[in-house]
């Protein structure tokens, strides 16, 4: 079971920048995918961002939804085992609650993330992110 702890969410101005830390540990082997979620109010959770090692030959894989990629950027610091999520010019639309996963998967695109068994025990609070426009 992994531990996760999401933190660096705030209060942000429409245009400004905002980076967002999950720290993850405890999840079985050592090709985790972990994944950002987002829940806005009155919709349900959904999947935005994934991180995968894969077979570790290659650079980060990384998958960012559409409607955050070109905004939104994803790097991982492995001494620290922190995914960030670094959130520029972010929108209106971002004003939500961030959660992050983690589970031992080859890879985390769209797909792996929405059928991927999340243990529900691994939710945590989540950090919530206020856009002002």
């Amino acid at each position: 079971q992994a531990q996760l702890v999401e933190s660096g969410g705030g209060s942000v101005q429409a245009g400004g920048s905002l980076r967002l830390s999950c720290i993850a540990s405890g999840y079985v082997g050592g090709s985790p995918c972990i994944a950002w979620f987002r829940q806005t109010p009155g919709k349900e959770r959904e999947g935005i961002a994934g991180f995968w090692r894969g077979d570790g030959s290659a650079d980060l894989n990384q998958y960012l939804d559409d409607s955050v990629k070109g905004r939104f950027t994803l790097s991982y610091d492995n001494s620290k085992s922190t995914l960030y999520l670094q959130m520029n010019k972010p929108k209106t639309e971002d004003n939500d609650t961030n959660y992050c996963q983690a589970q031992e998967s080859p890879r985390c695109r769209r797909h792996e993330i929405a059928t991927m068994g999340w243990l529900p025990e691994n939710w945590g609070q989540g950090t919530q992110v206020t856009v002002s426009s």
